[in-house]
């Protein structure tokens, strides 16, 4: 064994050209690591296909992001996307199909894209397409189920007793839910009526992923179905001809050849912010606009006609209506039209990339009359330009569109997912043993359980 004070090895010809280690030399050597840690850093960052634009310093530089990648906070979501998610086959579980075409098959895809809970179907697609999906399920990270369930609903596909059975059916056929307890399973629920669609969510998926609009849709018995640590919010629907690249169906108006200095396009459906807007209308025509839509008849717009009316104000206005979450809200900013959402309790999507006090404003439901108008009256048409164009940066995010687009409402669906992912998974039905085994009551190891399996 060689002592503290063995001299130095002879490595022959190369210690002919051997010098002293002097401090200087030590000091360069830490200077040259540290500096290929951070130059190393940059261009991986610069590489990624994460790496972009910040939003939050977009509105002071100016640069659109309309066409550029959005840069996620590192911290909680990590620097890159690295999601695997399994999208569950419609004939793979028994009773998808009913929940994604009716009990006679009879519902079309092309009828649910439209409304509302057109976004259970795209994230459907998107994801069948998305470089995230793997057909492998002990690879996932997270499991999608697929289901048009409001717009079967709505077509009469379902009644309510029957979604209810078979999103149970469903359930009870996925080793992999219940080896989670479904915590690590993605469900969409687009509609005002949110996870209460299925009546016994509460029982079966309150420990899922939600991806809703709807933050604190309740049902009769002041039962939330969101939930903040788990479940994500989603923007709405906004219809594909004022969303797709290029020149949308209906412009934007300048400013100066806006009519109206607000307006609200909805029914009132006896909600106190929809009537009182629409009274405030009848003392004030010239400045808002604030017809009582109708389902049907001569008063019910169509859709160009709709966008063509909502264009023609400075302000589009955003009341609450069976719950807080407004799709008007996301379509103001496709007329550039600034939003003023007058619903106190509404929860916006993607928040720690958005700032909306730069692209909207909120006023309190509670206030809503003369002092409102007043109000956007007093604002300059420079402070609304810069409002209508900050909000032109961030739009792309609303745009359900595919994760290999740079922005898109899907692209931050994911960076939201993968801060839901866990390493670990437990149960109350599941258990482990001392080799890493899972295995249910009756110590059954997970790759022997046979569906159907009883859920709580």
């Amino acid at each position: 064994m060689a002592s503290l004070t063995s001299k130095p090895r002879n490595f022959g010809a190369y210690n002919h050209y051997a010098t002293p280690c002097t401090r200087t030399h030590q000091i360069g050597a830490l200077f040259l690591v540290v500096s290929t840690f951070f130059i190393t850093r940059l261009f991986d960052q610069w590489s990624s296909v994460t790496t972009a634009i910040d939003l939050r310093r977009t509105y002071s530089s100016g640069v659109t992001t309309d066409n550029g990648i959005l840069q996620w906070p590192e911290r909680g979501y990590g620097s890159y996307l690295t999601l695997k998610i399994y999208v569950y086959d419609e004939n793979e579980i028994e009773g998808l199909k009913e929940l994604m075409y009716g009990r006679d098959g009879s519902v079309k895809t092309t009828a649910c894209l439209k409304g509302q809970w057109g976004s259970q179907v795209k994230i459907h697609k998107l994801l069948l397409e998305s470089k995230f999906r793997t057909s492998k399920k002990d690879e996932a990270d997270l499991f999608f189920v697929p289901a048009y369930a409001k717009c079967v609903r709505m077509l009469g596909g379902l009644n309510d007793k029957e979604i209810n059975h078979t999103y149970v059916k469903v359930l009870s056929q996925m080793p992999y839910f219940r080896r989670s307890g479904g915590r690590d399973h993605i469900f969409v629920f687009p509609s005002g009526a949110g996870a209460h669609l299925f009546r016994s969510w509460s029982t079966f998926i309150n420990r899922s992923i939600i991806l809703t609009p709807e933050a604190d849709r309740t049902d009769k018995k002041d039962t939330t179905a969101f939930n903040t640590w788990k479940d994500i919010i989603i923007p709405g629907n906004v219809d594909d001809a004022m969303t797709k690249n290029g020149r949308p169906d209906v412009q934007p108006l300048p400013l100066s050849k806006r009519k109206y200095l607000a307006n609200y396009l909805g029914r009132a459906q006896g909600k106190a912010g929809r009537l009182k807007l629409i009274e405030l209308s009848k003392q004030y025509p010239d400045k808002l606009e604030c017809p009582d839509l109708k389902f049907s008849g001569t008063e019910k717009f169509g859709r160009t006609t709709y966008f063509e009316h909502l264009r023609n104000a400075k302000f589009c206005l955003a009341p609450r209506g069976e719950s807080s979450w407004t799709l008007r809200f996301y379509e103001s900013f496709f007329v550039e039209c600034v939003p003023v959402l007058l619903s106190d309790h509404a929860e916006l999507p993607f928040q720690n990339v958005i700032d909306y006090a730069q692209v909207s404003i909120k006023w309190p439901s509670t206030r809503i009359g003369t002092e409102l108008l007043d109000y956007l009256a007093s604002i300059p048409d420079r402070d609304k330009e810069e409002m209508i164009a900050r909000g032109r940066q961030i739009r792309c995010l609303f745009v359900y569109g595919p994760d290999s687009a740079p922005c898109s409402a899907v692209k931050g669906i994911l960076w939201e997912l993968q801060r839901k992912v866990r390493h670990f998974h437990q149960s109350t039905e599941t258990f482990w043993l001392h080799n890493g085994s899972f295995v249910n009551r009756e110590l059954v190891a997970f790759n022997s359980w046979r569906p159907p399996m009883p859920l709580p």
